[in-house]
């Protein structure tokens, strides 16, 4: 999604000549990954004959709040404070930077 963002609409092959890791991904593979993508409502395309031109459909904000609501809901049980209680147990986030972040978001 990334690419999209970045770079506006593509077709696969374009996208394809932007990934940097080596081996690279097979087009097939990267155009099923399109296709998925564009299936759960997240890319648009424009076709162009038998060629497709990709877009995002949703913002990056957009985009993180949906995944995240996605982890949430599928390995917490659709519990935020699961998540909370979770980085804490975790040691990712300690009480006092939790108090910190729910008075810095008082204050918006």
């Amino acid at each position: 999604m990334g690419y999209f963002w970045a770079k506006g609409p593509m077709l696969v092959r374009e996208l394809l000549d932007l990934v940097d890791e080596e081996p690279k991904p097979h087009y097939n593979t990267l155009s099923t990954i399109v296709r998925s993508l564009e299936a759960k409502g997240y890319l648009g395309y424009k076709a162009y004959g038998k060629t497709y031109q990709y877009y995002a459909r949703v913002s990056e904000e957009e985009y993180r709040r949906n995944t995240l609501r996605q982890v949430v809901d599928k390995y917490f049980d659709k519990s935020y404070t699961r998540v909370v209680s979770s980085l804490i147990e975790e040691e990712v986030l300690t009480v006092e930077e939790l108090q910190a972040l729910i008075q810095q978001i008082k204050k918006q």
